[in-house]
């Protein structure tokens, strides 16, 4: 496969591919979006067994966290090194590697025989959604050309909020209906299907990309950035439900030490002329950087909103599991829809899209606070729904065309290392947004357990802390539709 440079024009009229457009290229497209539903509905779907596995497993709380933290973890200390084993060894060889693991994980937690295992199972569930998942991205960026990677990410973005949306629904439903008696074992055995069809289907559709003598893996990276990531990440996971015990502030701090070793590591390595786990040239790049931080503060503030506001729905107005699950399906049937409208949005909106998402999820955030006065009684549900709904459009507006942006400029050879740090430093944001607005959620509840006084205050910081995503899109370079952009493209 060769790769060359070539300078692309958006125009105001639709761009004419050189060459015609390849059916099979879409049907790999959905062939990949297979394994992007797996991995984001297993976030989701396993929140609302938490119940019935606690009861038929016999587990204390303390492991059902683990059930839920363990492959939220995994996921996010071995994204990195997955879009780099991608690059280095081969994006199909990889996300097949993926996938059959991870579908082979499912299976197991879905026979597993007790709470230690189902625990070890979903850690490695993790770990290879870890490796299938930057490959999906990479594919993208590799296969199709600037004027369809945009739709093509469009769709990318309404598989992942199909997913959020039908997680909790999909799975209250295969407990309800309890099939053969499974119970819970068929939120995880649901993947099984999916799996097998997505393996069989990739064997002739998705190409094989890598980089030219890349084969070293560069190991003590590994090591060093997997520890960094593991003690940042677990105390935020587990530290809200903790207390904040003098251990989690300590694995924070030594967490940053060891980000430091592997940063001065990896630079003495690329000046060796060694392969590095992470090049530092990505973060050289202003859009890759902006489009982090913009994605971040978007997840990190999106994250902790749904908890808090779970909580407000079932224990401050009395919502059953079944009621708060599809009030916060509103958020994700918009964030669907308006994914897959993306592309046509972004032509239409131009350079003002990022800015104009920004500002619709402010907007709805500050909609949703003014909504919560009016849910006494629960007559004014509507008015909660029509502000989730529009939280849900800015994110769909926003979604698709940041990660266009954040990518722009990233070399091929580097393509899936950097999908890979995108999406960690989204995990990451994820564990932090939680940690701190559930802190201010916790402190606001008080002893009286007034969970309508938390959700108002932390939904106040949370629309406060939204406006850093219009200031961090400011920060892209700015360019006429009609400029010239540096795209690498597969011939």
């Amino acid at each position: 496969m060769s790769v060359s440079e070539q300078a692309v024009i958006i125009p105001d009229e639709p761009v004419k591919l050189d060459k015609p457009v390849n059916s099979r290229r879409w049907l790999m497209l959905a062939t990949v979006l297979l394994a992007t539903f797996m991995s984001a509905l297993d976030v989701n779907i396993v929140n609302v067994a938490v119940p019935s596995i606690e009861s038929n497993l016999r587990a204390n709380f303390a492991e059902i966290q683990l059930v839920t933290a363990g492959y939220t973890l995994a996921y996010a200390v071995f994204l990195t090194t997955g879009g780099r084993l991608g690059d280095q060894f081969g994006r199909k060889r990889i996300f097949m590697i993926g996938i059959v693991g991870f579908t082979l994980a499912s299976a197991l937690c879905g026979i597993a025989p007790n709470i230690t295992l189902l625990i070890i199972f979903r850690v490695l569930q993790g770990a290879l959604g870890a490796l299938m998942v930057p490959q999906v991205i990479a594919i993208i960026q590799i296969t199709f050309s600037p004027a369809e990677r945009g739709i093509a990410l469009g769709f990318y973005s309404s598989m992942i909020g199909l997913a959020t949306m039908m997680g909790q629904l999909i799975g209250g439903v295969l407990i309800a209906w309890n099939i053969l008696g499974l119970d819970w074992r068929t939120i995880f055995l649901v993947n099984v299907p999916i799996g097998i069809i997505a393996t069989l289907a990739s064997i002739p559709l998705v190409s094989e990309s890598r980089v030219p003598g890349a084969h070293k893996l560069d190991l003590k990276g590994v090591v060093l950035l997997s520890l960094a990531l593991f003690l940042l990440v677990f105390p935020l996971t587990e530290g809200s439900e903790t207390g904040w015990p003098l251990w989690t502030y300590l694995s924070v701090g030594l967490s940053l030490i060891f980000f430091v070793i592997f940063g001065r590591y990896e630079q003495r390595l690329s000046s060796r002329g060694g392969f590095p786990l992470v090049s530092f040239s990505l973060f050289r790049s202003r859009s890759f950087m902006a489009g982090i931080f913009t994605n971040s503060l978007n997840l990190g503030l999106y994250a902790p909103v749904l908890l808090t506001l779970a909580f407000y729905l079932q224990s401050s107005l009395r919502f059953s599991p079944l009621q708060s699950g599809l009030v916060v399906t509103v958020m994700g049937l918009s964030f669907m829809v308006t994914s897959g409208f993306s592309p046509k949005i972004t032509k239409l909106l131009g350079n003002k899209t990022l800015r104009v998402a920004t500002i619709i999820i402010t907007l709805g955030y500050l909609a949703t606070l003014l909504a919560t006065q009016l849910l006494v009684p629960k007559d004014g549900i509507w008015s909660l729904l029509v502000a989730l709904f529009i939280i849900g459009i800015g994110a769909g507006v926003l979604f698709a065309p940041l990660m266009n942006r954040a990518l722009e400029e990233i070399e091929s050879d580097v393509v899936g290392l950097a999908s890979g740090v995108y999406s960690t430093a989204q995990q990451v944001a994820n564990a932090l947004g939680v940690a701190v607005i559930g802190s201010v959620f916790a402190s606001a509840l008080g002893s009286e357990n007034n969970y309508a006084h938390a959700f108002v205050i932390s939904l106040l910081v949370v629309t406060i802390v939204s406006l850093g995503m219009w200031l961090s899109v400011t920060f892209f370079p700015r360019k006429s539709m009609n400029t010239p952009i540096s795209v690498h493209l597969t011939e």
